[in-house]
């Protein structure tokens, strides 16, 4: 059977969908007093609409605390778990067309959540809708699993596994193919204190943890028009004057990759630490420029999953307190409850204090496993690329909150990784491509005996 022709076949629907799904602006919205919708009424509308798309499709499904669901096919005592979230971050910055508007040019759709992840849960429900529509059996259960909240607390996913069954094995298309086997650990804490200088009236920055903000300003008592002018013009960087309040312009990317974007905080605080007392901007200056974190000797590499990466993805000054946002991604091996002393042991030289977020330990797949074999396979089967390797990323995906998971999918070799930054699109070709490529995959794993 070849799932690509079939795909094919329903382009029209298929390539729709996807657009609905992005049109909804599903940013999350706290509101904790609302059971209907406690992440916000887009996020749960999307949630509604992967929902109500299953169940015309004649699957079952199930919505779980308004937070998560299922869309289920198949029967069998084991589960196969397809992981995706139909969140999004902010679409901040200056984009090409409206992050909503899905906008379609040439064989690209543009908007939030194209690659991650609205784009890969259509892909992924087709791929099912193929499956079921060709009455192909299998020896186990698939679900599709829907969050919520992935790009912030991850609430949504486990409240899901809380109340459903684990699935045994599983796969989130969240990431590139072949295939990811690892992810690294995730560290995420402030730094904060209270401004000390009371003429730097505000600085901001960021809106997540996740991101490399790619605007930064901030409101100064004094005039510092001139000076920040030739700032700009020296270190040929983007900015602008509006009397007393300076903006910095940069550009967003992944925490995961923070050297593929420029950091309009980090960038601000550099012109700064000239002028003002706040510690906050020294420590951002003195320490933070590196995203390698050479600049305070704890810089650490594993042959295997790579570097440890820094972002500082939320910057908030006001004329009492001073607060930063750090979002660290670590490889194997790496300790991060001593990294973290020794963060804070220079931090509170400059009178910073520490308060902890969150640590999420690496994820890390035996590479010659059964389930990774599988899914590598079924890539090569649609590609004929038994050349690129699989690998590890920085990222954290779904597919760390299942034991035996990994991350499959769905930007190819070669493709821009546009997560989280402006401009975000999905290839429709490449797209098709991919949900023929999850089909197979889903086929190949609930025809197997072992996994």
């Amino acid at each position: 059977m070849n799932f690509l022709d079939e795909i094919r076949k329903n382009k029209k629907e298929f390539v729709k969908e996807i657009c609905e799904l992005i049109k909804i602006p599903s940013v999350l919205e706290e509101s904790p007093h609302s059971k209907d919708a406690p992440f916000g009424k887009p996020i749960r509308e999307s949630l509604d609409y992967v929902l109500n798309l299953g169940k015309k499709m004649g699957f079952i499904t199930k919505n779980v605390g308004n937070v998560s669901g299922h869309i289920e096919y198949g029967e069998g005592s084991e589960i196969i778990g397809v992981l995706c979230h139909v969140d999004v971050v902010p679409a901040d910055g200056k984009w090409k067309y409206p992050p909503f508007s899905a906008t379609i040019e040439k064989d690209k759709i543009y908007g939030r959540g194209a690659q991650d992840d609205k784009g890969p849960t259509i892909c992924s429900l087709f791929a099912l809708k193929m499956i079921k529509d060709l009455n192909i059996k299998l020896n186990k259960k698939v679900r599709l699993i829907i969050g919520t909240d992935e790009e912030t607390a991850w609430r949504g996913i486990s409240k899901y596994l809380q109340e459903e069954q684990m699935p045994s094995i599983g796969f989130s298309p969240d990431a590139e193919f072949p295939l990811i086997y690892g992810e690294k650990g995730i560290l995420t804490f402030d730094l904060v204190a209270d401004n000390v200088d009371k003429k730097l009236k505000k600085v901001v920055a960021g809106k997540r943890y996740n991101v490399v903000p790619d605007y930064a300003y901030v409101i100064h008592e004094d005039d510092l028009e001139k000076e920040y002018v030739e700032y700009l013009k020296e270190k040929n960087k983007k900015g602008r004057v509006d009397t007393n309040k300076l903006e910095m312009f940069g550009k967003s990317a992944h925490a995961m990759m923070p050297e593929a974007g420029e950091n309009a905080a980090i960038e601000l605080c550099k012109f700064l630490s000239e002028y003002t007392n706040n510690q906050l901007v020294k420590f951002i200056n003195d320490k933070l420029q590196d995203s390698r974190c050479h600049d305070m000797n704890l810089n650490y590499t594993d042959e295997e999953m790579g570097d440890l990466t820094m972002n500082l993805g939320i910057l908030e000054i006001n004329e009492n307190k001073s607060k930063l946002g750090l979002n660290f991604r670590y490889p194997i091996h790496f300790d991060s409850k001593n990294f973290v002393a020794e963060f804070e042991k220079q931090a509170v030289q400059y009178g910073l204090k520490l308060e902890f977020k969150e640590d999420k330990a690496p994820h890390f797949i035996d590479k010659n496993s059964k389930l990774v074999q599988t899914l590598h396979q079924s890539y090569i089967k649609y590609t004929g690329d038994d050349k690129t390797p699989i690998k590890t990323i920085g990222g954290g995906t779904y597919a760390r909150a299942i034991k035996n998971a990994v991350a499959f999918g769905i930007l190819f070799p070669g493709e821009t990784e546009l997560a989280h930054q402006t401009d975000e699109y999905i290839s429709i070709e490449k797209a098709m491509l991919a949900s023929a490529i999850i089909a197979q995959a889903i086929v190949d794993l609930g025809k197997a005996d072992e996994t």
